[in-house]
């Protein structure tokens, strides 16, 4: 739930803070909103993307031990039980949205298991309450041999597009390292344009605000990913008719 390679600096963990109120219906709302996903998976041509599940706490937590991590994502290391809080928060908090980014090719078939295809995750956080159509946006490929091929690429796309499409998001902000010239170009190349840079923070800012042309675009970059049932694809064949 960081960012690494082809991904935004994430602010420490935590560090975003939760926009529900109480009382507050339309974030109750959002909050059903951002629960969406919890039985979504998209399909694309490298990855599949999943929702965060405690399944995949373990390989996370593991990752999160890298130095290199750490650093690029601005975090810092929680123990196992901090890394199953952190999922509960993202899967209930209404202002988060994450998914668990897989090799596709590698989980086809579900002949293996998912924590052994998972390459990364890809984030949405609702940053400001004023504006619900804002959506900040990272994302982490956190192996290394999957780096600068493509996934990172692909599975921003694909939450971008989810965010259009699902979550009524029409502006996205990135916030990258400014050491991190593989992610800024990444966001470069995704008609992302510099708007800001944190001296202090040492990173970039980046905003995409997404016109009808630019919508139009994203869709037609997402146009071969299929959207399916996460807990008909889970259960074996047979299951659903009984």
């Amino acid at each position: 739930v960081r960012a690494a390679n082809a991904g935004s600096q994430r602010a420490p963990r935590g560090a975003v803070p939760s926009l529900g109120f109480p009382g507050d219906t339309g974030l109750s709302l959002s909050a059903e909103a951002m629960k969406i996903n919890q039985n979504t998976v998209l399909q694309g041509q490298r990855v599949t993307l999943v929702p965060y599940t405690s399944a995949h706490v373990p390989r996370y937590h593991e990752w999160m031990q890298s130095e290199e991590l750490q650093r690029l994502t601005a975090s810092e290391p929680l123990s196992l039980e901090q890394e199953y809080e952190m999922q509960r928060s993202w899967r209930d908090d209404a202002d988060k949205c994450t998914f668990i980014v897989l090799d596709r090719e590698r989980w086809s078939g579900q002949a293996r298991a998912e924590e052994d295809c998972m390459v990364g995750d890809v984030n949405l956080f609702l940053t400001d309450a004023e504006d619900p159509t804002l959506g900040e946006i990272e994302i982490m490929i956190a192996e290394p041999s999957y780096r600068g091929r493509g996934f990172g690429k692909e599975a921003t796309l694909m939450m971008m597009s989810y965010g259009v499409k699902n979550l009524g998001i029409n502006k996205f902000e990135a916030k990258i390292g400014q050491e991190n010239e593989a992610s800024i170009c990444m966001f470069k190349k995704l008609h992302f344009k510099e708007v800001a840079v944190n001296s202090v923070f040492q990173e970039v800012t980046l905003r995409l605000d997404v016109s009808d042309q630019e919508r139009r675009w994203l869709l037609e970059q997402t146009n071969h990913v299929e959207e399916k049932s996460y807990v008909e694809l889970k259960l074996p064949a047979g299951v659903l008719e009984t």
